[in-house]
């Protein structure tokens, strides 16, 4: 049965869109019949016709989200936007920086080819941020001569 007339009526009586009204497939032929605000007014009385509730958008997923960035997860390079300078702290960018630097000391340091008191000298110059990278430690020990001669 065709109920648009008697739906938008409804709509305007309940104050929601046509989409919200809900009409009792068991009232169908009553509600045909009716034809005036006042019949449409006595349906809704006797809830032969309803108001749908308003589908609103589910905050699950979002407080889900929310919960696990509180815990410091989600927080890691692939949700950054930016510039490298921006996706890394600085403290990781010298971490990332120093930790081979170091590492090439020590080896140099333990296969000696350079001495303790070097290494000493050197590890802090890194640490002073006077070295890029590891080939510029290695230049610069052949620059100023300070492998251990054999």
């Amino acid at each position: 049965m065709k109920l648009s007339t008697q739906k938008r009526l409804a709509a305007q009586v309940l104050k929601v869109g046509t989409s919200r009204v809900w009409i009792d497939p068991t009232f169908e032929d009553e509600v045909s019949l009716a034809i005036t605000r006042e019949d449409i007014k006595r349906l809704i009385d006797e809830r032969a016709i309803q108001k749908r509730a308003a589908t609103g958008v589910s905050r699950g997923r979002a407080r889900y989200v929310l919960e696990q960035k509180r815990k410091g997860h989600r927080k890691g390079p692939g949700t950054k936007k930016g510039k490298d300078r921006a996706k890394l702290t600085g403290k990781d960018r010298w971490m990332i920086r120093i930790r081979p630097m170091r590492k090439e000391l020590r080896e140099l340091r333990d296969n000696n080819k350079i001495t303790s008191r070097t290494y000493r000298e050197l590890y802090l110059m890194a640490k002073g941020n006077a070295f890029r990278n590891t080939a510029h430690i290695r230049m610069y020990i052949s620059e100023h001569k300070l492998e251990v001669s054999k």
